[in-house]
């Protein structure tokens, strides 16, 4: 099945609701233990920026930005519905913070668990590097690798000016 995938930005709370469910039913949210309430706060903080893959009717899965802080470009969550995976969705949310991210900073960052292999490869292979370890970091006994990938230092950046249409 080949359905256009949209990407917007989160809408109702039925939607919000939906993604929580994708992402508490889902490695490595599962063995992260996040609960649905959780989940549900990340994804409504009004201080992050989601997005959701959609086909057609379908949520195909969503992507969790944070542009504050002193990581700002920090991809918190990337999550795709289990019938959507392998076909290019995580891809296609990961480009598209990207651009989201690249027009604000130099960087992109995100955290990777250890014990999630499949993750790790698929960063690596879209260009990111490992650039630290936090031990013990959300579980006893696993890491989190810290990710990025840089357009290069901020110092000399500069923004993309916003157009007003």
């Amino acid at each position: 099945m080949n359905a256009e995938i949209v990407i917007r930005p989160l809408g109702e709370e039925a939607e919000a609701r939906a993604c929580a469910l994708m992402m508490v039913e889902s490695e490595p949210w599962i063995t992260l233990r996040r609960d649905f309430e959780s989940a549900l706060g990340l994804v409504t903080d009004r201080t992050k920026e989601v997005y959701v893959a959609r086909a057609g009717r379908e949520l195909a899965g969503h992507v969790v930005v944070n542009m504050q802080g002193p990581f700002a470009g920090y991809i918190q969550a990337l999550v795709v519905a289990p019938e959507w995976r392998g076909r290019g969705i995580g891809a296609q949310l990961l480009q598209f913070a990207e651009e989201r991210i690249f027009r604000e900073s130099p960087n992109v960052f995100l955290c990777v668990s250890g014990f999630n292999a499949r993750a790790q490869k698929f960063y690596l292979r879209l260009g990111y590097e490992q650039i630290g370890e936090l031990k013990d970091y959300v579980i006893a006994g696993e890491s989190e690798f810290l990710m990025r990938k840089s357009m290069g230092p901020k110092d000399g950046f500069r923004a993309v000016e916003k157009t007003r249409g």
